[in-house]
């Protein structure tokens, strides 16, 4: 392993591009390899002595290529780092030059070492000042975890993105650009379905206030939106009916069915979806939709639908006429329901009710919170009354000599 010792601030560079030229040029043999080797480290030389620091950056990365293949991991992480440092030491746009270049040699080769890679990128990520760059090499090491298919090596990155919203201050279409590409790299995580679909509703919502040719270029993301709900066994609350994006498939002639689709499991019952796939069942085929999943979902939404009327019970008998099951089959879906976190509520075997304390909601729109107002007011006024309550039972209790209060000692 070679320790690249630095004696002035230029050093580095220098040591470095004669470790590379050197390796190089080896199978060369020394009659054409020092020649080559001195001319590298001449131009090298003159573009530290004329302060030409985007021509050394490319030239050290030109090196550094070729070696690739050819020296460890740790001598390959040692340098770039001496590469990227570079880029802390310019002014704003000097840096963004310099950042653009060396990312973009890094993740031209991205099935080659790419978790190397993209440690290198974050390692010049650190390095940067200004934010225009950090984003231009943040966006560059997502597109390099998507396709060198290291996506778990970024995920946990996104949890500090709202954070780097604030750093970065992008325009709207860049907010887009860095929305669709997490939901991407999200979508090829197994385990991150609700994530990326968070990202990709994230995606959509920078559309609100567009013009219909705009919002016109995510219809295809918004189908997308509608079929990862409906595929998703796990969620079962959106607010895409609201989102302008989404709204534009109702009027569609190629995708007005998909959002049919998406009010029914938003808004309708079993029925409902029985009676669209029975017309349909061509186009759930094609967008990869599972006939019995569906059905397994909806009769849980229909089931919490049943449970949101005022009074608060469910009778047996119409649960098993809306889910279209057996009698012996009425408590397992209520115990899926609690399972789901869907609702909270107990069987009452004898009478044959379900009564239900709480229950989720589909969608959250004026209905909702005027419901949610209405019951805050109550509990207000139940707290109230017996905040009153406590307090004129105090006053009775000290207007009354000692040892006749209201409290009863056992004896």
């Amino acid at each position: 392993m070679t320790t690249v010792v630095p004696t002035s601030e230029d050093d580095p560079a220098l040591a470095v591009v004669r470790f590379t030229s050197e390796l190089a040029w080896a199978d060369a043999g020394p009659e054409v390899a020092e020649p080559q080797v001195t001319r590298l480290c001449m131009e090298e030389q003159e573009c530290i002595v004329m302060g030409r620091r985007l021509d050394l950056a490319s030239l050290m990365l030109t090196s550094a290529d070729l070696v690739f293949s050819k020296v460890s991991d740790k001598d390959l992480e040692c340098i770039f780092t001496v590469i990227c440092n570079l880029a802390s030491k310019l002014e704003n746009l000097d840096e963004f030059e310099v950042a653009k270049l060396v990312s973009t040699k890094i993740t031209q080769q991205p099935n080659d070492k790419p978790a190397l890679r993209l440690k290198i990128l974050f390692n010049l990520y650190n390095l940067l000042g200004a934010p225009d760059s950090r984003f231009f090499v943040y966006m560059q090491a997502l597109n390099l975890a998507l396709n060198g298919k290291v996506v778990d090596h970024i995920i946990p990155s996104f949890k500090k993105i709202d954070c780097f919203l604030k750093e970065w201050n992008i325009g709207v279409k860049d907010q887009r650009n860095l929305f669709l590409t997490i939901a991407n790299v999200l979508k090829e995580s197994k385990s991150s379905g609700k994530y990326s679909f968070k990202f990709l509703t994230k995606y959509l919502a920078t559309f609100a206030g567009e013009d219909s040719y705009i919002i016109s270029e995510a219809k295809e993301e918004a189908v997308r939106s509608v079929i990862e709900f409906v595929k998703a066994p796990d969620m079962f609350q959106c607010d895409l009916l609201d989102i302008p994006a989404v709204a534009q498939l109702e009027k569609d002639s190629k995708y007005a069915l998909v959002y049919q689709l998406l009010k029914i499991f938003l808004t309708q019952k079993l029925d409902a979806y029985l009676e669209f796939q029975a017309a349909n069942s061509t186009l759930m085929k094609s967008y990869g939709l599972v006939h019995e999943d569906c059905i397994t979902k909806m009769r849980l939404i229909s089931l919490v639908d049943l449970g949101s009327n005022e009074s608060g019970q469910i009778p047996y008998a119409l649960i098993k006429d809306t889910l279209r099951i057996n009698d012996d089959e009425v408590e397992l879906w209520v115990v899926k329901a609690i399972t789901a976190k869907l609702m909270d509520c107990k069987m009452d075997q004898m009478n044959q009710v379900v009564i239900v304390s709480r229950c989720s909601e589909r969608i959250f729109g004026l209905h909702q919170w005027l419901s949610l107002r209405s019951k805050l007011a109550t509990w207000r006024g139940n707290v109230a009354s017996l905040i009153s309550t406590i307090k004129a039972n105090k006053v009775v209790e000290e207007g009354l000599p000692a040892g006749q209060g209201t409290s009863t000692t056992i004896r």
